[in-house]
């Protein structure tokens, strides 16, 4: 196999210890959510459950890309470069029409180290592979559902060529220049534990990086009892040991630009709250804003007191890596957010 196996640790490589370099000027990650729809129904994901239970999500579905202009351009003001500008969400980034043209303007305005899209690839063909690496991506992650057509029938509730996927993988990877390609596939996908050996001798050679992840019960409106059937590990998304987290290292480093251009604090669909609005804010402004501050003042206190969301919240305890621990240094930091 040719690709590095990704076992235990970030798919991107080496962590910075995030206590060492708090408070930060800029983010490390600012996340583009394009597009809040997805092609899939993954049995243990929130798109699996009714819309209307999960609550307020964005009030557009597709980020127009007037707003995305202004996003980026905000984020040249930074003091530094981001470490990674990366799209994803909710929601399957390759069915926004102007993606690519996306990638295209970040790249050309410089404000990123890396530029990258997490995907399930299923709309991955030839053209799409063309004009994401004409635009200058850095990075692909595909997020792999199975190793057939029958699997993913039976996983996302879609139809997938699987012959057709995989060619379309081989495809990018013998045309990527320095793009860098991740696959990793849930575990939740496969039907026996050999499969991992038959998910490695199928991708090892057409991407640079591999490996498992492990679903975890992240949404609180998805049945894991049911969709898991026991089947739960005491590991995270990463294979690591699951923590004791008291503060959730997120807001520090991180923001999410939502469709509709409100800018929330993490990952979670649950919102702890909403820090700012880039059609009436710079991102540079919201980020160093007070009601980001705030927020950020209140986790350190501990993520129970934070906000109703993120007492319930088991998105980061499942995500967490070891160098983004800030327990011990809560108490140093509290004076940052005054």
């Amino acid at each position: 196999m040719k690709a590095r196996l990704v076992k235990g640790q970030a798919p991107g490589g080496q962590r910075t210890i995030l206590a060492d370099v708090l408070p930060l000027a800029a983010p490390l990650v600012v996340q583009i959510f394009p597009i809040y729809a997805c092609n899939f129904r993954c049995n243990y994901c929130v798109f699996s459950t009714n819309p209307a239970d999960r609550g307020f999500v964005s009030d557009e579905v597709i980020m127009g890309f007037g707003l995305f202009r202004k996003c980026v351009d905000d984020m040249t003001q930074f003091p530094a470069k981001l470490k990674v500008l990366r799209f994803v969400g909710m929601g399957e980034p390759l069915l926004h029409k102007q993606i690519a043209d996306m990638v295209d303007y970040a790249v050309t305005r410089g404000i990123a180290e890396r530029v990258e899209i997490l995907t399930n690839a299923s709309l991955l063909n030839r053209e799409m592979t063309d004009s994401l690496l004409k635009a200058g991506l850095s990075r692909l992650i595909v997020s792999m559902q199975g190793l057939s057509s029958r699997k993913y029938k039976e996983v996302c509730h879609a139809d997938v060529d699987f012959d057709r996927f995989v060619d379309n993988i081989r495809y990018f990877y013998e045309n990527k220049g320095t793009c860098q390609l991740h696959i990793k596939m849930i575990d939740y996908a496969l039907e026996r534990p050999e499969q991992e050996e038959e998910f490695y001798s199928i991708f090892g050679d057409i991407c640079d990086s591999i490996g498992m992840e492990y679903a975890g019960p992240i949404y609180p409106w998805v049945d894991y009892d049911r969709v898991l059937e026991g089947k739960e590990k005491e590991v995270t998304q990463f294979g690591l040991p699951v923590a004791d987290l008291h503060i959730c290292p997120q807001p520090f480093f991180t923001l999410q630009i939502n469709p509709d251009g409100k800018v929330v604090p993490c990952y979670s669909i649950d919102y702890p709250c909403i820090v700012g609005d880039c059609n009436h804010e710079s991102v540079t402004a919201i980020w160093n804003g007070d009601s980001f501050n705030r927020f950020r003042r209140k986790m350190l206190d501990g993520a129970d007191g934070a906000s109703a969301a993120c007492k319930i919240c088991n998105i980061i305890k499942h995500r967490l890596f070891p160098e983004d621990m800030l327990n011990d240094a809560a108490e140093r930091l509290k004076g940052c957010y005054e």
